[in-house]
């Protein structure tokens, strides 16, 4: 049996690192790849997919939106993509929901595609009954697309990095550099795709290379030519360029 798979992500890293995995499995068929609530709803109507891997943190229409406009009865089975805190994947486990946390383990990603191969070959009605479980479980109303922790995963385990610990965030080739202090993370994403990810009241891009914690900015000092350097409260310098220099001046102004 052929399944025919559609995966729904703003993220462009994401929607690559999902589509990689589903071209190992001999019996998927991606029918399409949508950034967006408002086409995965045209592209379900379109095409009818077996499974949808469903984003549910996206702006405009998030993912229980893109199930309310379908109608249950007639929504496909779903493999939730989510960043979401612990609180939100605890209502998802006591509903058994399925669902794969960015950034995506592939052995977590291969369990919840063959739980989604038993669900088809044994249909289960009460997929729609859960889903409104979890929305009374969760504030809808405060979900947001910018991750509460990061996953940085180094010798075969992942560890969950806060937020609040990040100060800086450098690239280095096709990793970024997360700095905490004077401790070091890697992770494996371009510096574009996760200032995509970050709270921008909380992050602010400073140079093409570096992306710094607002809340951890001492003073910005100015240098020639518009460049200037972003002191942080725990002492690092980080070099900033006039590319950069409106949106940081616009947010001290």
């Amino acid at each position: 049996m052929t399944i025919r798979v559609l995966i729904v992500d703003d993220e462009p890293v994401a929607r690559r690192g999902i589509l990689r995995l589903l071209r190992q499995e001999p019996d998927i068929e991606v029918v399409e790849e949508c950034g967006d609530g408002g086409a995965a709803i045209s592209a379900i109507s379109a095409h009818s997919p077996d499974l949808v891997f469903l984003d549910v943190q996206m702006p405009e229409l998030d993912g229980f939106a893109v199930i309310e406009a379908i109608g249950g009865n007639r929504m496909p089975a779903v493999v939730f993509v989510t960043a979401f805190d612990q609180h939100a994947v605890r209502a998802f486990d006591a509903q058994a929901i399925d669902y794969v946390l960015k950034p995506i383990d592939p052995e977590r990603f291969r369990r919840a595609l063959q739980r989604a191969r038993s669900h088809l070959a044994h249909p289960d009605d009460g997929f729609v009954r859960r889903v409104s479980e979890v929305l009374k479980s969760i504030d809808r109303g405060a979900l947001q697309r910018y991750p509460s922790r990061l996953a940085i995963r180094s010798e075969g385990r992942v560890r969950l990095l806060d937020i609040d610990e990040v100060d800086r965030i450098v690239a280095a080739g096709n990793y970024v550099e997360i700095h905490t202090g004077a401790k070091q993370h890697l992770l494996r994403e371009t510096m574009t795709s996760l200032e995509s990810r970050l709270d921008p009241q909380r992050f602010i891009r400073v140079s093409r290379a570096s992306i710094v914690s607002i809340a951890n900015i001492r003073e910005v000092q100015p240098l020639f030519n518009g460049d200037f350097v972003v002191l942080l409260k725990n002492g690092a310098q980080v070099n900033g360029s006039r590319r950069y220099r409106a949106a940081l001046d616009v947010l001290f102004r």
